[in-house]
């Protein structure tokens, strides 16, 4: 039996590997990032009308990057091309800003721009962590980080310009330079295409994260090479935080991180260089998550397919994320979260014919129907339920579940990964199965009868004696969680070690109580709150 068990759970991790291999093939991995000495000038407004043709190097600095592209440039043919750029990302941030009333009080709208990658969880060797946190210190603890009297006008302006009146830890304003500025426990987390993200801790009990642009990363690096104009490459990138920041204000719910504050200053010779500060929460890791609870598995797919439900029903449309995988979702307090939005996307694909709307995977293709409007139907909501399929149903939600919700958990995962239904439905499922779980609905056609007495102690536990078992709330014992103590019977007596367990006093997130089951009960001690229960010995 116990050979059977080792070649099924290997089986299991060789298909997940397998298929994780087939998933990752198509997607564009992230390069290695090198430390760049690379300075920029960044610089946003909001005023789309703002008048001067001067040249662009010497134009007024509270102008936006549309303003100068009605005049032909002087610059070359690349010039115009990165200008062009810009613009479109400008006009892309301005679409999802639109019609949205700013708070009363706040100023004008923030504009900007954006979209694509996200950072990348990767480590760097010690030496590029060491200097990548140095730049970080040294940027928060320059004294005068808000930069000269001129580059404070600006910085003031903008401050208006982008109130985004955030919810912070404690109060209800949002965070700030001054909020980073006594900042301490300074971390290295990853960065990727184009930002670098850190860990500062703001007091003892709480910490954030902080996104800004990657010198030394891929897309700055990329633009300077091709285009030789790293104050316009710099803008560029910055546009991807700018949009991430508005789409995380725009689009509010519990599985979107939170984003606290921002923080214009100067690095170095940089002025203005901009600063998204976030919720923190930790990366996924699918090989952990396998070895957790089903319960803990079916909270994250049941997360991912609420915020793909609200996603689908946005106030800007039906949004998908482009780039969809683990690495842009954390954890945190066990709710998974999507960390970045600089990936996303709210316009519908354009057809004229069903032939226009292929969706094409590494697996398998969809063709969905056009509309009458000349959109292909429900393509956003359709791509991102079927990423959750490849990515998260398959590996988190059918394996180790109660036997009596497998059916439904397999139906789940089946008609998502044919596309059968859509997130409404999908969530619908996941709701019943919540529903028959949360109130034990799921052991109504248990009939296990026991086959021992277990005798009841109350205030009492059992130190030692402990055995291990999959999957297990606790690396050194077997600690799971069940419904009922006529459930808890069940699981000890389908254990061959079980000859006790505790019931606990403490409760899962669905208000299941943990259990640990022991082998034996000769370290019975007091324990107010616990109830042991003792197999009787014939």
């Amino acid at each position: 039996m116990k050979r059977r068990k080792i070649a099924v759970a290997a089986g299991f991790c060789f298909s997940f590997f397998l298929g994780t291999l087939m998933n990752l093939l198509f997607i564009p991995g992230f390069d290695r990032h090198r430390n760049n000495s690379n300075r920029v000038q960044r610089y946003y407004q909001e005023q789309q009308h703002v008048a001067g043709s001067r040249d662009l190097n010497l134009r007024d600095p509270a102008a936006p990057p549309g303003a100068y592209m009605n005049r032909e440039p002087t610059a070359s043919s690349q010039h115009r091309d990165l200008l062009q750029q810009i613009q479109e990302r400008y006009d892309e941030v301005l679409r999802y800003r639109q019609n949205w009333p700013p708070p009363p009080g706040s100023g004008n709208p923030v504009r900007t721009l954006e979209r694509r990658r996200l950072m990348d969880l990767a480590p760097r060797s010690s030496s590029e962590q060491s200097r990548a946190t140095e730049r970080l210190n040294n940027r928060y603890t320059e004294p005068h980080h808000r930069g000269s009297s001129s580059s404070a006008s600006l910085y003031a302006r903008t401050q208006v310009d982008f109130d985004l009146k955030m919810n912070s830890v404690n109060s209800r304003q949002m965070l700030g330079c001054s909020s980073i500025d006594s900042a301490t426990n300074v971390q290295y987390l990853g960065s990727g295409y184009t930002k670098a993200v850190y860990k500062v801790a703001l007091n003892e009990s709480f910490s954030v994260a902080l996104k800004s642009v990657d010198f030394g990363g891929h897309d700055m690096e990329n633009c300077v090479k091709k285009y030789a104009s790293p104050g316009n490459c710099y803008r560029l990138a910055s546009y991807k935080i700018i949009k991430e920041m508005t789409l995380l204000q725009r689009l509010q719910h519990p599985n979107i991180l939170k984003l606290y504050g921002y923080c214009y200053h100067d690095s170095n010779d940089i002025s203005d260089t901009l600063t998204a500060i976030t919720e923190l929460g930790s990366p996924l890791e699918m090989i952990q998550l396998l070895q957790t609870s089903w319960e803990e598995r079916f909270r994250i797919c049941l997360s991912l397919v609420r915020l793909l439900h609200y996603l689908a029903n946005s106030p800007l449309g039906s949004v998908t994320l482009l780039d969809f995988r683990p690495r842009q979702f954390v954890l945190v307090d066990g709710e998974l979260k999507v960390t970045d939005l600089d990936d996303a996307s709210a316009e519908e694909a354009p057809c004229s014919s069903s032939a226009d709307c292929f969706m094409e995977f590494p697996a398998r293709n969809f063709t969905l129907p056009c509309s009458s409007q000349g959109r292909c139907l429900a393509i956003n909501e359709k791509r991102n339920l079927y990423n959750a399929y490849r990515f998260f149903f398959t590996y988190l939600l059918p394996h180790s579940a109660p036997a009596a919700l497998r059916p439904l958990l397999d139906k789940i995962v089946n008609s998502t990964g044919e596309l059968i239904w859509g997130i409404n439905e999908t969530l619908g499922h996941l709701e019943k199965v919540l529903h028959l779980y949360r109130n034990g609905l799921y052991l109504q056609n248990m009939t296990h009868t026991p086959r021992a007495e277990y005798k009841r102690v109350i205030d009492a536990t059992i130190a030692g004696d402990n055995y291990r078992c999959w999957p297990s709330y606790q690396h050194e014992g077997c600690l799971l969680s069940v419904f009922s103590v006529r459930e808890a019977i069940g699981v000890c007596e389908s254990h061959a070690q079980c000859r006790a367990f505790v019931m606990t006093n403490q409760t899962t997130w669905t208000g299941h109580q943990l259990v640990s089951f022991k082998t034996g009960s000769a370290s019975l001690v007091a324990a107010p709150g616990k109830v042991a229960f003792l197999k009787a010995t014939s």
